[in-house]
């Protein structure tokens, strides 16, 4: 059982920034993993595929009846079969985070803007799911990685000083929700005056406007589309601009939709990735990726959101960092593979694009993983198994420690693989 891959059935969630019906990925991955129809009226938003009690994933447990295999047992959930088997784990991830995978895997699918938030430390999260339980759904920080399927949007993180200026210089409508002393002082604010200097004086104008009153930002919001209205007829819009009246038209009134003249406006292809640390504030915008984190499911709101915010927490939790984040390319593993490593432990990502009729190797790891196809056929063995099991998108697989994988695919086959860090698993 220890060295054993186990197939898993996997849960969706259908928040309304979902992409409707089976336009989306993740509404076809959930059906074909779990042979549920899809309900074309309805969004599908994100395929879990880990431990977390929000939405945990279930071992497939059958037997064999003259050839065909049918279910045997009551659902046992992977996170209760760890517990059981928490050698699956190997010693290091055992010995550091007890017998539960330290990563939660998804796939999104973003017709519509998340809320501007932030993920708590973990100081912070012990303390936010102490106090709110309710809302707070567990003590564990989330580092978060998102790795692009299809051209993804995000905002992302604090824009530099020289463009803030210019936002404070060119939208007196942001002017008018941080206040004119607020913005003053960034106006005149240097590099050599120091980072602590600066990362104050930004929190304390972006406190103000994300603090501002629903009556106040409708007006401004008002005053803003009459000038970009009226600038549209004798120049072109810019990025920022366009989206932030793409913002509006879903989300009206709300301010989150001034605030995203504050941060980078991040576009990534097919294949590169974007990495968030705890306390850095973002907002996926639109299109389709993978994502890995921390296992937790703490979320801290103060935008773009019907659901509760919490604009108090948010805006003392910030680190204030500010300049373009790092996007990751990932590196080359093997002809037909790519590894994706964020600076955190609990996890990484490598991806797999293999042409019809190709094999590729996923060596041993000292951790556990969890495999998903996305397209295509193929088959996958390991040392231990007699032949090979045919695997097929929206297949969902749990692979222990110390698993060498060997996959060849019958058609243009894509999958990814997530795991602990490797470079956690093999430090010192």
């Amino acid at each position: 059982m220890e060295k054993k891959i186990q197939r898993l059935k996997c849960c969706v969630q259908k928040y309304d920034w979902g992409i409707l019906g089976s336009e989306s990925r993740v509404a076809r991955l959930h059906s074909l993993n779990s042979g549920s129809a899809v309900e074309e009226h309805k969004p599908y938003a994100e395929f879990w595929m880990g431990t977390h009690a929000s939405a945990p994933s279930f071992l497939v447990q059958s037997s064999t009846d003259n050839g065909v295999s049918v279910d045997s047992h009551q659902p046992l959930s992977l996170k209760t079969f760890i517990s059981q088997n928490p050698a699956v784990l190997g010693d290091k991830v055992l010995r550091n985070w007890g017998s539960d995978l330290p990563f939660l895997f998804k796939v999104l699918s973003v017709a519509k803007a998340l809320s501007i938030q932030a993920h708590p430390d973990k100081k912070l999260a012990r303390v936010l799911h102490t106090a709110r339980p309710d809302m707070y759904k567990d003590d564990n920080h989330k580092p978060e990685m998102a790795l692009a399927l299809t051209k993804f949007e995000a905002l992302c993180g604090f824009i530099p000083l020289e463009e803030l200026k210019e936002v404070f210089c060119n939208v007196p409508e942001v002017v008018e929700l941080v206040g004119s002393t607020n913005a003053n002082q960034l106006l005149h604010v240097e590099e050599k005056d120091g980072e602590e200097r600066v990362r104050a004086l930004l929190q304390s104008a972006f406190t103000q406007l994300i603090s501002a009153s629903t009556d106040v930002v409708s007006g401004v919001i008002s005053r803003l589309k009459g000038r970009l209205a009226s600038e549209s007829k004798v120049r072109k819009l810019s990025e920022k601009e366009r989206l932030v009246l793409q913002l509006e038209k879903q989300y009206p009134s709300d301010v989150g939709v001034m605030s995203a003249f504050l941060f980078n406006y991040v576009k990534l292809n097919p294949g590169e990735a974007l990495y968030l640390g705890a306390n850095e504030p973002h907002a996926y915008i639109c299109g389709e990726c993978m994502e890995i984190m921390a296992t937790s499911d703490n979320v801290v709101r103060a935008g773009l959101t019907p659901k509760h915010r919490d604009v108090p927490t948010l805006c003392s939790m910030l680190t204030y960092k500010q300049g373009c984040p790092d996007i990751l390319p990932g590196v080359p593993s093997s002809p037909y593979m790519r590894k994706y490593l964020p600076p955190f432990d609990e996890f990484e990502v490598e991806q797999c694009l293999l042409p019809n009729g190709a094999s590729s190797v996923f060596p041993a790891s000292p951790g556990p993983s969890i495999i998903v196809v996305i397209s295509g056929e193929g088959r996958l063995r390991t040392e231990l198994m007699d032949g090979a099991d045919a695997v097929t998108e929206g297949d969902v697989l749990f692979s222990p420690a110390n698993v060498e994988i060997t996959v060849t695919s019958s058609s243009e086959l894509h999958l990814y693989r997530a795991g602990v860090s490797s470079r956690f698993l093999l430090g010192s």
